[in-house]
């Protein structure tokens, strides 16, 4: 059986999947134009044409290299988990902004597009690190097993935008309305060119998720180090990211228990990039996958009978 990490990919091939990307991305961001509120069903609708995209992708990778599809399938499901905590976050971020409704579905869009490009940098970088040097993978290891633990024990915390670097660094550089204006991110004042509140609350989005996709890059190439499949497991989870905030921001009180499987997924990321530098080597495929799906069922399974009679019982996140 081939090596998944050596599969040579074609050029014609990355290409082809940003084209179908883009081609994605422009539909959405067309029929988004108007800037309408996004309501459940039409979130729940989009949630599903990004699902179905996603595994349709899967299913183009089993006719071609059915273990190659099992480790996109292992990798998309962690992200798409990992995810969950990026739209607690957004919800606080739109909140602490005061973000119109209306202007939210942009604010991801653009988020989500800067995700991607920043994401393929992680990935090559991550990759070449892991091929080149025997010892990134047990660093990498302990800094998944360190910060799953630290998602299990920890308290979320209130998060103050503003006080990420990134931010400031943006107040600084840039004039800032303190107000928005529409759904333009850039305006002129008096000659000036000057950002919106609608750009402080982008580019936090931006900042929170370059973090967050420190553990969740990291998480994927204990799968695999193959830069094809990581990335595209990785965007075709990152895609849906903005439906699923509609579809979950006012669900998420009721996963108080998701944190600790997710907790799980990361530790045992770092226990896989730990154990492929021993004689043990990499777990199985189905042995990844299939502990994958069961720690996300029964983590949201307990969630949702914890909080059956509308109890919520507080949660914990990454931070």
């Amino acid at each position: 059986m081939r090596d998944v990490a050596a599969l040579v990919v074609p050029l014609w091939a990355w290409f082809a999947v940003v084209a179908l990307l883009a081609a994605l991305l422009a539909v959405d961001i067309l029929l988004h134009r108007d800037n309408h509120v996004i309501g459940v069903r039409e979130a729940l609708l989009w949630s599903a044409v990004w699902i179905v995209a996603g595994l349709a992708f899967g299913l183009v990778l089993f006719a071609w290299h059915p273990e190659a599809a099992g480790v996109y399938y292992a990798g998309y499901l962690i992200e798409k988990a990992l995810s969950v905590d990026n739209v607690f976050v957004f919800a606080l971020i739109f909140g602490y902004f005061k973000v119109p409704p209306q202007y939210q579905h942009k604010v991801l869009f653009w988020g989500v597009v800067g995700a991607l490009i920043f994401r393929l940098g992680f990935i090559f970088v991550g990759a070449e690190l892991l091929e080149r040097f025997f010892w990134t993978g047990y660093v990498l290891g302990a800094f998944l097993i360190w910060t799953g633990w630290k998602m299990a024990v920890k308290r979320q915390e209130d998060i103050e935008p503003e006080c990420n670097l990134v931010v400031r660094a943006v107040r600084r550089l840039v004039p800032i309305e303190p107000r928005f204006s529409g759904d333009r991110f850039l305006v002129r004042t008096e000659g000036r060119r000057r950002g919106t509140l609608l750009l402080v609350a982008l580019v936090a989005v931006e900042a929170t998720d370059l973090v967050f996709a420190i553990d969740s890059v990291a998480a994927i190439l204990a799968v695999t180090t193959n830069t094809f499949i990581v990335w595209t497991a990785n965007a075709f989870a990152v895609l849906g990211l903005r439906s699923l905030y509609f579809c979950l921001a006012e669900l998420l009180r009721r996963f108080t228990h998701l944190h600790y499987g997710l907790a799980v997924l990361l530790a045992f990321a770092g226990v896989k990039l730990i154990l492929a530098g021993t004689p043990v080597g990499k777990l199985p495929v189905p042995v990844t996958l299939g502990f994958v799906v069961l720690t996300i069922a029964v983590s949201i399974g307990w969630s949702m009978l914890a909080t059956r009679d509308g109890r919520d019982g507080g949660r914990a996140g990454r931070s």
